[in-house]
Formats: C-alpha cells, structure tokens, sequence
C-alpha cells in the first residue's frame, strides 16, 4: 500500500457495487457466476441495501449474510471476517468497502476502484463503518474534553476511551459476508474450507513419521548387526527421534483445523435441512423420533470425524508395513497375508455393521415408544386394561437383549480376532524358516518389526472401523435432513423479485394495488384422492383482514399455508406482489409473506 491513501480510492458508489462484488467474491475464490445488476443503486437506508446485496449475491451463486457486532468489537470483527462488504453512510449517500481478509495483526486487504488490491490499516474501514455512530455523542465528547482541560496530544486516546465507555454496547451492523450457499456443491464447500489440503497433510506428516522411526531403527539395527554401533551412529539416531515430534506436532493441529472445519460445515448443512423440512416430513413423527434424529446427528459428527482420522493414519501405517514384510524371512508370501488380513477385517466389519444396524433400530424404536408413553400417559391408563401395560415392553425386551448378544459376539470377534489372530498368523508365516534355521537373524528381525507394526496398526484399524460404522448408523437417520439441505429454489429470480418489491404502489384512489391473489388453487395430501382445497379463489389488498370460518377439515390451514409458502399448489396461480413462487423463489416469498401457525404445526425440539 502506498502512504496516504486516502478513503475515497476504497470506497465503492452504489452504481458500481454489482462489479464490487463479482471482484471481491472471486478474489476470494468463491467462483462466482455472472450477474446484472439489478434496477436503481441501494438507498441509504442499511435495510434496503441489504436486500439488494443479498439479490444480487444470490444472482450469482452466492450467499450474502448479515454482520452485527457490538461497538467494542467492530475492529476485531473487522479483521476475522472476510471477504466482507462494509456500508458507509456519508451524507446521504451510501458508498462500501470490499475487505478481502487481513494482512496482518492491524491491517485488512482492501479492493480500491481499479480493482486491486491494498493493504490497509484497521482503523481506516472501523472509522468508516462507525462514523455515524460516533457524530452522535462525538460534540458532547468533545466539549468535555475541553472543559475538563486534556492536552491536545493526549486528546485522541482520551475521547477513544469515552466513546468506548458510552458506544461499547451499541450494535453496529451495516457489513454483509459473502460466502457459499449451504444447499450448494458439498466438494465445493470442502474445497472453500481447505478440507482436502488438511487431510493431505495429515497423512502426510503421519506418514513421514513412521519413516522417520523405521529409518531410526533401522539405523540401530544395522549398527548392532554390524558391529559398527559408536556414539556417531547414537547420535544419529537421536536426531531421527527428535525430528519426529515437528511432524507429530504438525499432524495434530492440522487433525484438529480438520476436525473442526468439517464439523462446521456438517452442522451447517443439517441445519439447513431442518430448516427445509416441509411440515408433512416431520408432523407424523413422534417426539421420541425426533428425539433420535437430533442424538444421530450429534453422534454423527463425533463418530465420522474421529473415526476417518483413526482409520485413515491405520491405513497409511499398514501401506507401510507392506514393504516391510516383503523385505523379511517369509517375503512376499507375508505381504500378501497381510492384505488378506485386511480384506478379512472388512468382512468382519460388515458383519458387525448389521448386527449393530438392528440393534440401533430397535434401541430407537424402544426409546420412541417410552417417550410417546410419557407423553400420553394419561391416555393410556385410561383406556388400556392393566394386565396388557407391560405386554409389549417385555416382548421388545427380549428381541433387544437377543440382538444385544449377537451384536456382542460381533464386536468381540472384530475387535479380538483381527489384531491378536494377526500374530499368530505371522507366526505361523515366519516359524517354517525359524525352525530350519534358514532364516538370518536379520531378516527375522525384520519380520517381526513388520508383523508389530502392523499389530499396532490393526488395533488402530478396528477402532477406526467401529467408528465409522456407529457413523454409518447414525447417517440412515440423519440422511433425509441432509438431502432437504439440497432443495434449492431452482427457479428463482432475485434481482426480479428485488425490482418487483422496489414499486412505488399504485397512485389509484379508487383500486388499491392486488398484494396477493389466487385463482382455482388446489391441494391434496400425499396419495389422497380428495383434495384438501379445490377451486379456491381469493384477493388480497392492503389493509384487508380476512376472517376464515368453517368445519375442521375444510382446508382452513391449508389456505394459510399455502398463503405463506409452506406448501405449493398442486395447481391453480397463486401470485404475490404480481410474481408467482418460481419468481420469487422459497426465501423471497417467506419475506414477504409471513404466519404464526398454531401450536401443533411448531416443530421445535
């Protein structure tokens, strides 16, 4: 950045915003598609410019969020969020700031008119957003100072301090942060988090470690066989040794940068999909089910994650081990065994997926059925004889504690068989040669670093593939969350919705403007043939109250919801503000039309 630039050659119009953010966001790498701008530059107002930003951002492909913070934090929000765009009220006229990132303990990178980059100072961008904010108590400040007598030198840190002590409350927003949109290309979400890189070196630096040990030991190895062991080749060793715990170190924080990325972008989805559900997806489940549903996805995370890592360094270290045994007593007979040992460690696991899989669903069905019995207690005692209370419960019993017992001797058979059956399989590779005394000393030594190696591997492995299996399990729940996440509004158009919600309403005494409209709607449930709603017409204008009267079941609620976006016509035109829900899309038809449904359509867990 070159001295004393100055904020103007930073600062964005409103006109040439749609080019600020196509810039920012590919800078970023974000990708962004290609977009027009839409009609009329965003007003002063933060709350209108926002929705432009979020139009236009979604035009291309992109998510726009808004960025609230406190008055005391402003600066550090600044300098975590990035990329951002920053609006600026000067006069009137709204102007903004593109932040790419920082670039440094105190300065942020910055794109100027010509689309380049500059370093700037903190203090410029946090000035800029909280200027407003400040000239409201900035003259009382001021006056203070002068009549309290602060030097002038000392002046700035002084009224710093002030408004800090009267502003650090305040909640300053007027920052959107571009980012990717949650029901958007999963390998593109990892790719943006840096997810393949991490796991890259991850097994890198694992890997390199167990070279560094095998090469260690085998330095000393060669030194004893050899009669050449010295305080050179001690020392030597001693280096490889030290020189392992960087890459242990590097391995564990980027396991952990890894592990916590990846939780955030599958909490994220699964949160999106929650919000997607349509109603008739959940209102038939109990609150024991759900219940399930929200343990899964907690198990999930924890599950997937730990158990990736384990089995994929364990994978690495068997690669390893490979060699090993090829350069052994028994040679590539050995390796081949140790690949089938592997194979027979699938197959176990498999098994014990099943086996675990039954088990899961009938702990769940039980643990659904209990809740729904608390819940509706009452009603049971009341109409169920008493010598039929316990019928099921016992007959659920007994099929748990049987699937129990098979799911036991699976594990067992996993987790004991493979690793210890791996020893004395070796063993029985290795003794041919022992007890002909054809084998040398080095190559059996050889041939049992290897077969511990990979013994040591084998417990990792079994740890690794309980692990994800339990996450296989907990994935059948959480799957139709996670496919919801993916329902985007395919048809939507934004920047048409934007330019429809920006009308001046009509000037016509006589007529008011149509908010909402609906010619011959009709809707049915699932596979009934009665339609819920058929033929339904109606209009809305503004300042209309609608009272609607009639039986239960005569589609009063489902009018609401298709009023306000929750359900979509099976046929008919439903319009709102003139556009249907293909213009609108999902998101733009929740804003305009909203509802407060009655207690059983809240589905809060």
């Amino acid at each position: 950045m070159r001295r004393g630039i100055s904020l103007d050659a930073l600062a964005w119009p409103a006109d040439r915003l749609t080019e600020a953010l196509h810039l920012l966001a590919r800078t970023s790498g974000l990708n962004p598609r290609t977009a027009e701008a839409a009609s009329g530059p965003p007003a002063a107002d933060p709350e209108t410019a926002g929705r432009w930003i979020e139009a236009v951002t979604a035009a291309m492909g992109l998510e726009a969020e808004p960025v609230e913070t406190p008055y005391a934090e402003v600066e550090s929000m600044i300098r975590k969020a990035s990329p951002v765009v920053l609006c600026i009220v000067k006069h009137g006229e709204s102007r903004f700031l593109a932040l790419a990132g920082h670039a440094g303990r105190r300065k942020v990178l910055a794109l100027d008119l010509d689309g380049r980059l500059r370093c700037v100072p903190v203090g410029i961008a946090r000035d800029a957003l909280c200027h407003d904010l400040e000239a409201r108590v900035a003259p009382e400040v001021d006056r203070l100072l002068e009549e309290a007598g602060v030097p002038e030198r000392r002046r700035p840190r002084a009224r710093a301090a002030i408004l800090a002590e009267r502003l650090g409350q305040v909640r300053v927003g007027g920052g959107w942060l571009l980012d990717l949109p949650p029901d958007g290309s999963l390998w593109r979400e990892a790719r943006r988090a840096r997810l393949p890189r991490y796991a890259g070196w991850v097994v890198g630096a694992h890997a390199l470690q167990h070279i560094l040990l095998l090469l260690s030991w085998w330095m000393l190895g060669y030194g004893v066989f050899a009669g050449r062991l010295d305080w050179g080749w001690l020392l030597a060793w001693t280096l490889l040794l030290l020189t392992v715990a960087p890459f242990r170190a590097l391995e564990l924080w980027c396991a952990g940068v890894l592990t916590t990325r990846a939780g955030s972008l599958l909490k994220r989805r699964l949160m999106t999909g929650v919000l997607r559900l349509e109603p008739e997806e959940i209102r038939h489940q109990g609150a024991g089910q759900l219940l399930g549903r929200v343990l899964s996805s907690d198990a999930l995370e924890s599950l997937l994650l730990t158990g990736g890592h384990v089995g994929l360094i364990s994978l690495v270290e068997i690669v390893l081990a490979f060699p090993i045994l090829a350069a052994g007593t028994a040679g590539w007979p050995h390796a081949l065994l140790l690949l089938a040992w592997v194979v027979l460690a699938l197959l176990l696991c498999r098994c014990y997926y099943l086996a675990r899989r039954a088990w899961t669903e009938a702990r769940l069905g039980m643990t659904h059925d209990l809740v729904e019995k608390m819940v509706g207690h009452r009603t049971r005692l009341a109409q169920q004889e008493a010598g039929l209370w316990h019928e099921r419960e016992d007959r659920d019993l007994e099929d748990y504690l049987r699937l129990s017992s098979a799911m036991d001797r699976r594990a067992a058979l996993l987790k004991i068989a493979i690793p210890r059956g791996w020893l004395i399989a070796s063993l029985a590779a290795i003794a041919p040669a022992f007890v002909s005394g054809r084998a040398s000393a080095a190559s059996l030594a050889v041939s049992l670093g290897g077969m511990l190696f990979a013994y040591k591997s084998f417990w990792k492995l079994v740890r690794g593939l309980s692990d994800l299996t339990e996450a296989a399990i907990s994935w059948h729940q959480v799957e139709p969350i996670f496919r919801a996440s993916r329902r985007g509004d395919a048809g939507a158009s934004p920047l048409l919705a934007l330019t429809n919600g920006s009308k001046a309403p009509v000037d016509d005494a006589a007529e008011a403007p149509v908010v909402l409209e609906g010619h011959e709607l009709v809707y049915r449930y699932g596979e009934r043939t009665g339609a819920a709603l058929s033929g339904c017409s109606l209009t809305i204008r503004p300042g209309e109250r609608l009272l609607l009267e009639g039986p239960s079941g005569g589609g009063k609620s489902t009018l609401a919801s298709l009023l306000v976006g929750l359900r979509v016509p099976e046929s008919g035109l439903l319009l709102l503000q003139g556009l249907d829900r293909h213009s609108l899309g999902a998101e733009g038809w929740h804003r305009r039309a909203v509802a407060a449904p009655q207690f059983q359509e809240n589905h809060v867990l």
